[in-house]
């Protein structure tokens, strides 16, 4: 499948497909977005806000969400505001999410069944990685939004002023945006 996508490409850049997509590292409306890997929201999230390649920063992961202070969604984050002029960031969760209940002793089972020891297991328990954590889901979309936008807003490296932040749940089916209440 890599090889067909591989494929593709040389045509896309031979026939000059990109022409289309051309921008600037710097996103035009000065947001970031941080939402969910999901493929639904590939396309469907960025038709449903009328946006445009080079409008925004995308940052995605499972469940669209900033787990850790100090993590790869914050630090993009970091780098959004600090070198790309970003003032507004959107927290985007979504319905039907599978990291929604997401169960960490059935994601340690899958990965025992695809052959990963329980010696390596425990060396990343002896390296401080909680796996309890890292692994879980979340029980309620709402709510995972807004302990990422908790956790942005009061960041000790986010300026008070200046930066924006609130949080969201797309319809992953009708691309239907509402704001998360009570969002701090």
């Amino acid at each position: 499948m890599i090889d067909e996508l591989l494929d593709f490409n040389r045509s896309f850049v031979e026939q000059k497909g990109y022409e289309p997509y051309l921008t600037t590292k710097y996103p035009d409306k000065r947001i970031a977005i941080v939402t969910c890997m999901d493929t639904r929201l590939v396309e469907l999230l960025l038709a449903a806000l009328g946006l445009k390649n080079g409008d925004v920063k995308m940052i995605k992961n499972a469940g669209g969400v900033i787990t850790h202070p100090f993590g790869s969604a914050m630090r993009s984050l970091m780098v959004a505001i600090y070198e790309l002029g970003v003032e507004e960031i959107m927290i985007i969760g979504h319905t039907d999410c599978g990291a929604q209940h997401l169960n960490y002793e059935d994601m340690l089972e899958h990965m025992r069944e695809r052959g990963i020891s329980q010696d390596h297991l425990d060396m990343i328990e002896y390296c401080n990685v909680d796996l309890r954590t890292w692994l879980s889901g979340f029980d309620n979309g709402e709510d995972a939004v807004r302990r990422s936008v908790h956790l942005v807003k009061h960041h000790p490296l986010v300026p008070q002023e200046g930066i924006t932040v609130r949080g969201f749940i797309i319809n992953s089916v009708t691309g239907e945006v509402s704001e998360v209440k009570d969002c701090d």
